[in-house]
């Protein structure tokens, strides 16, 4: 395998060849240039000359033009040369660019690789679910922690929500029987110009305070009495 071959398909004896060969072929062409400016120096020479000798002295004239013409003739076989050492700087250029950007892809595989050498589907899939059980059971936990002690008894919400209401109903009725009871202080109203309109339930109310004037005059002649 040649030496080009080997650098193209990455096994390379020297890894600076392409290096190497892009500066060799870079000095080259600056030397055909160098060879390009010359020629054209002599071209331009010999297309004076041929002028200043052209109507006085042709034999000189045409020298100078056959020279000139094979000054020309190099100048071409140079451009050339130059066109194939450009194509081949460009064709090594991009194949180095080219090498450089496998290498690191292989390189990047090659890690990958190595990191999934230890796992696959089944270890991913057993570590996400011991995951999730280690939190379900720390949310466990915490619920258990932020729950107040209940002494070893469950509360059952609506049985306070049901005593609360019976309590509730205890208070009002209690409230209203309270309300019975309470004296009626409206002094009665004579009325001469009509009959009196004091219904029965009236009369009772009026009952209790006449009772207890009874009695409190009773005990006033007990008194008296002694």
């Amino acid at each position: 395998m040649s030496s080009w071959t080997s650098w193209l398909v990455g096994k390379r004896d020297n890894p600076n060849a392409a290096r190497e060969a892009i500066v060799g072929l870079r000095s080259q062409l600056l030397m055909l240039e160098k060879k390009e400016e010359h020629l054209n120096k002599k071209i331009a020479d010999e297309t004076k000359k041929a002028k200043a000798n052209v109507t006085t002295n042709k034999r000189v004239a045409q020298a100078a033009l056959r020279q000139k013409k094979a000054y020309e003739n190099e100048l071409d076989r140079i451009a050339g040369t130059r066109m194939t050492l450009e194509t081949q700087v460009n064709a090594i250029e991009s194949a180095n660019m080219n090498l450089e950007t496998m290498t690191a892809m292989r390189k990047g595989a090659d890690a990958l690789r190595n990191i999934h050498g230890s796992l696959n589907i089944d270890k991913v899939d057993s570590t996400m679910d011991s995951i999730r059980e280690q939190m379900d059971l720390t949310n466990e936990i915490s619920d258990a922690i932020s729950n107040p002690v209940g002494m070893g008894h469950d509360i059952d919400e609506d049985d306070l929500k049901n005593e609360l209401e019976e309590l509730e109903q205890e208070e009002l009725n209690e409230r209203l029987v309270g309300a019975d009871h309470v004296p009626a202080h409206t002094p009665a109203l004579a009325n001469t110009a009509g009959p009196s309109r004091v219904n029965g339930e009236t009369s009772r109310r009026q009952q209790v305070p006449e009772d207890d004037d009874d009695a409190e005059l009773k005990a006033l002649q007990a008194e008296l009495a002694m």
